[in-house]
């Protein structure tokens, strides 16, 4: 049995209760009022928490990577798109008020030390660290030492950089998130057997971070033992940046958090019973 971690109110690793997170991550394209909009569809959808994406540019992108050509909505270089799409303390500010007066957590993946101290702030219940991330030892430990909840995502990563980054942490008060970084993901490299793989590696929850297109692989996921599930979210998977096309539109999420939270309804207690809907077919049938 995998230990139970603790976010706001909720028991991750639980098995009666899949924690789903909808990431909102940079898909609000840089408008406060677009990720309200997100937040309050997640919120209405029945998703447990948002998750958004935190980074200090000029850290985490080198001058060369800045200064690269790329024609955008904020102007003409990756530089521009970059910052075009980071949130400061008066956009974080409105989304924790917002999150506040709906009674839904949220939380960030941050890519540096900096970007840790700014969301720290704001009281977050856990911290996520991406995949990118992963084999960053300087980052993690520092994350560590906040003393919340860890999410760790593993896309892109070898087994033994894993096991590398979970001893660092340790495994109370950590969720592995089985990943694969590719957006979106083939359904020939989600391979979800991992997460059995890791449930009887480790002994803390496991979940499942999904950038496939569709429902389906994430309800999968949660019924193989994923205790959680995130998966990016967007208005219209049309709409300009990289994350949409491997995000879940409001219809999506309904489904997902629908399939989800029948699982345990489907999959019962194990034992063979005979139904009382089922005698009178018994009646009608069975001639012995």
């Amino acid at each position: 049995m995998s230990n139970i971690v603790k976010i706001g109110g909720f028991n991750v690793g639980d098995q009666n209760h899949c924690f789903i997170i909808a990431e909102i991550g940079i898909n609000h394209n840089g408008d406060v009022n677009l990720a309200k909009k997100l937040i309050k569809i997640a919120h209405d959808l029945g998703a447990d928490a948002v998750k958004f994406q935190k980074r200090t540019v000029e850290v985490v992108y080198s001058k060369h990577e800045l200064e690269m050509e790329r024609p955008n909505p904020f102007g003409n270089t990756n530089g521009d798109l970059k910052r075009g799409l980071e949130f400061g303390y008066k956009e974080y500010s409105v989304i924790d008020k917002y999150c506040k007066s709906l009674s839904m957590l949220w939380f960030a993946s941050c890519w540096d030390r900096q970007s840790v101290d700014f969301i720290e702030q704001f009281n977050p219940p856990c911290h996520k660290i991406s995949s990118a991330c992963l084999t960053d030892d300087d980052l993690i430990t520092y994350i560590k030492s906040k003393g919340r909840p860890i999410l760790l995502a593993t896309g892109m990563s070898t087994q033994e950089q894993i096991d590398h980054a979970v001893k660092i942490l340790g495994e109370d008060n950590l969720v592995i998130m089985h990943c694969t970084s590719t957006y979106p993901s083939s359904e020939a490299e989600l391979n979800l057997n991992v997460i059995p793989n890791y449930i009887k590696r480790y002994s803390c929850p496991i979940g499942y971070s999904g950038h496939e297109k569709g429902v389906f692989p994430s309800v999968l996921a949660a019924s193989m033992g994923a205790c959680v599930v995130e998966r990016h979210i967007t208005t219209d998977r049309t709409l300009w940046g990289s994350d949409h096309p491997a995000s879940l539109e409001p219809e999506g999420l309904r489904r997902l958090v629908r399939d989800i939270r029948l699982l345990n309804t489907i999959k019962g207690d194990g034992s063979k019973v005979v139904y009382k809907s089922e005698l009178p077919i018994i009646k009608k049938l069975r001639r012995k």
